[in-house]
C-alpha cells in the first residue's frame, strides 16, 4: 500500500496509472496493488500508517478484527478509530472516528499498530453498538480467552459514574463464553432481555450416566433446553441424527424447543411465549 502522492511525485506512477484496475484505492489517496487481496485489517494498516495521528487507536469492531475474531468487520467496512479530543483528524470516507478520551492502559500495540485493548474495546463496543450485537463480540473475545468477565465488570466498576458505565456493566453482565456463534449469541441474550431466566450454555445432559447430547442453552432445573438450527441441520443425514437425539431426549425427561433464523426474526415473540410456558410446567 502506498500514497497516491509519492508516487506520482516519485515519477513510479502517474495519475492516469491509478485510474487503472492495476491500482485499487484502499482509502482516499492510497491505492495498493490489484493482486493484493484486502481484507479489513489492510485498511486498518492503511489508517494507522498515513491517518491516524500517534495519540489515536484503531477501536470497536475494527481493532475485533485485529484480534483475528471473525466475523467482525467486512474488507469494504470503516475502520473504527478513537482519538483524543485534543488530536485532529478529519471524519473522511471509510473511517469511523470516536473523539473519546483514553486512560492509561487503553491502548497496546499488535502487528505494529495502536489498539485498545480487548478491555477497553468491549466497553466500546458497548457504547457503539445495541447490547445484543455488543454482547455477540464480547461473547466472541471471551471465548477467544483475550478477556474475562470479571475484567470487564472491573474496568466498568473503575469508572463508576462516566458516562456508558452502565451501559458497559449490562453487556458484560450478558456476555458469556460459552457461546459458539454469533446466532447463539444473538438468542440468547435476546431470550434475557425478553425476562426469562438466564440459561446455561453448551449443558451437557447425561441420562443414567449416558451422554445424551450438548445442548446450545438449557435450564436444567426446569429440564427445558433450546436449540438454534442453522442451514446445516436441514441436510438428511443431520434430520435423522437430530431426531434420534431430540427422542433421547425426551425419553429422558427433558423439553427441547427448536429455533430458526426465520423464526428469530419473524416470530420472536411467539417462541419467548412458547419457552415461557415450557418452564411455568417444569
Amino acid at each position: 500500500m502506498f500514497l497516491a502522492r509519492t508516487a506520482v511525485a516519485t515519477g513510479l506512477l502517474t495519475r492516469a496509472d491509478l485510474r487503472s484496475s492495476a491500482w485499487p484505492p484502499v482509502l482516499h489517496g492510497i491505492y495498493a496493488d490489484a493482486r493484493l487481496s484486502l481484507t479489513h485489517a489492510h485498511r486498518c494498516l492503511a489508517v494507522a500508517r498515513y491517518v491516524l495521528p500517534p495519540s489515536g487507536a484503531i477501536a470497536g469492531r475494527s481493532a475485533v478484527a485485529l484480534y483475528r475474531i471473525r466475523p467482525s468487520a467486512a474488507p469494504t467496512d470503516p475502520v473504527e478509530v478513537v482519538v483524543p479530543p485534543t488530536a485532529t483528524l478529519g471524519r473522511g470516507a471509510g473511517l469511523r472516528v470516536h473523539v473519546v478520551d483514553l486512560l492509561d492502559g487503553d491502548v497496546e500495540h499488535r502487528s505494529g499498530l495502536r489498539v485498545t485493548t480487548p478491555t477497553r474495546t468491549c466497553w466500546d463496543l458497548a457504547q457503539w453498538l445495541t447490547p445484543v450485537e455488543a454482547v455477540v463480540l464480547v461473547d466472541a473475545l471471551l471465548a477467544a480467552r483475550l478477556v474475562a468477565v470479571s475484567d470487564l465488570l472491573d474496568y466498568a466498576s473503575g469508572r463508576k459514574g462516566a458516562r456508558g458505565w452502565r451501559r458497559a456493566m449490562r453487556v458484560a453482565m450478558l456476555a458469556d463464553a460459552g457461546a459458539e456463534s454469533p446466532p447463539e449469541s444473538r438468542l440468547r441474550v435476546r431470550i434475557v432481555l425478553a425476562g426469562l431466566p438466564v440459561p446455561v450454555t453448551q449443558h451437557v445432559i447425561s441420562h443414567q450416566g449416558r451422554f445424551l447430547a450438548r445442548v446450545d442453552l438449557a435450564w436444567p432445573e426446569h429440564r427445558v433446553a433450546v436449540e438454534y438450527d442453522g442451514l446445516w441441520h436441514g441436510t438428511t443425514e443431520q434430520f435423522h441424527a437430530d431426531r434420534r437425539r431430540l427422542n433421547a431426549l425426551t425419553a429422558a425427561g427433558w423439553v427441547v424447543l427448536h429455533v430458526t433464523a426465520q423464526r428469530l426474526r419473524d416470530d420472536f415473540d411467539g417462541f419467548v411465549a412458547e419457552l415461557r410456558a415450557a418452564l411455568r410446567r417444569r
